[in-house]
């Protein structure tokens, strides 16, 4: 019996040993996959139930308003071999727009879960002009707002693109909340007869600003970048005048013609109030940006969140750069292509620029109310 009982007792194979622990990286792993799933799930139910009729979510934005009529564009080109025609511009210094262009909005929710929510709207607010001005430095200044997102590259919309239609242009701006505003800059707007009634018939109530700048600095300013990309066009003097012996200016070189504010407000002002367009310092935007930015919020009907702590000047560049800029911890300065050094030009041809300027600055200043000193 006793032998029996010893047997009975003699049990450490009798039960399996316990299974080993699955090593920590193989857990991790499960448990990363389990709360993937789980949020597939979450986000997937929640972009079917907003897509039921009377299931979306409150302050959802509406849906986009019908395309506009599309007009014919209108290419306005110098005669060929003239002075003019050798010196016009180059297309912007700005990356392709089909590269920049953002996703379908019809996108999952997973998708959406991981790049952002939002909904692409049409701009609200458009800087119009002015080539040369400081648009870009406007532009770059105003996307450290939380509430303002714009399109990096210049769209051209409303002058070389228009007959693409406003699917197109909607498409390629950002996503926006409920309360944050769209914005494109594209500065040869403000020169384009067409432009004014097409963003009106997109939407009458869309807010412009306009850079503006010494109209002589801006010219040499224009023909300095053009001179960078062809150093064989002709000197400025000869492309300023159409006859240097009577000082007869050629106003159909477009570095002349930009500058002639008061004959290209006059267009703008057959579709918009003057209270609905905002002229913003081009000089005062490098003396004090936050100054002028404080104007712009305002315009916009923005909190006044950018200010003096967001800048530091460039002694370098000679203009402010950003401490921080939108979606980066590290200070920021425009480009290489901004701050060009201007060339040497004869003093005589600089004057006869400032008093052909100076009634077009007189009436642009009656115009809008503000003077800008260039006189």
């Amino acid at each position: 019996m006793g032998q029996r009982l010893n047997r009975c007792l003699d049990v450490p194979g009798a039960l399996p040993p316990p299974p080993p622990l699955l090593p920590l990286r193989r857990r991790l792993l499960l448990l990363f996959i389990m709360l993937f799933l789980w949020l597939y799930m979450f986000y997937s139910c929640a972009g079917s139930c907003a897509a039921l009729p009377g299931l979306a979510p409150r302050g959802s934005p509406a849906p986009p308003r019908a395309a506009a009529p599309r007009l014919p564009a209108l290419l306005l080109r110098a005669p060929p071999g003239s002075p003019a025609a050798a010196a016009a511009p180059e297309p912007a210094e700005e990356s392709s727009l089909e590269e920049q262009r953002a996703a379908p909005d019809a996108a999952s929710p997973i998708s959406s879960f991981f790049n952002g929510s939002g909904t692409k709207r049409l701009p609200q607010a458009i800087i119009i002009g002015v080539k040369k001005g400081g648009t870009r430095a406007l532009l770059e200044f105003l996307r450290v707002h939380p509430d303002v997102r714009a399109v990096g590259a210049e769209p051209h919309f409303f002058d070389r693109n228009y007959e693409r239609g406003l699917a197109w242009y909607r498409d390629l701006m950002p996503r926006t909340l409920e309360g944050q505003i769209t914005m494109e800059k594209t500065p040869s707007y403000f020169v384009t007869k067409e432009a004014p009634a097409r963003i009106s018939s997109m939407s009458k109530g869309t807010k412009l600003i306009v850079v503006v700048r010494d109209p002589v600095t801006r010219a040499i300013s224009d023909y300095t970048q053009t001179l960078s990309k062809k150093p064989d066009i002709p000197t400025f003097e000869s492309l300023t005048f159409k006859n240097r012996t009577t000082g007869l200016i050629d106003t159909s070189w477009s570095a002349i013609q930009i500058g002639i504010y008061a004959k290209h407000l006059e267009n703008w002002l057959l579709y918009f109030p003057i209270g609905q367009i905002l002229f913003v310092s081009g000089e005062r935007l490098i003396s004090d940006p936050a100054g002028e930015l404080g104007r712009v919020q305002d315009f916009l009907g923005l909190k006044r969140i950018i200010t003096d702590k967001h800048f530091y000047f460039n002694k370098t560049k000679g203009f402010p750069c950003l401490k921080k800029a939108e979606g980066s911890s590290k200070p920021h300065c425009l480009g290489k292509t901004k701050g060009r050094t201007h060339p040497d030009i004869d003093q005589e041809v600089v004057q006869r620029l400032r008093d052909f300027y100076r009634p077009f600055n007189m009436k642009f200043y009656q115009m809008t109310g503000q003077d800008f000193g260039w006189d």
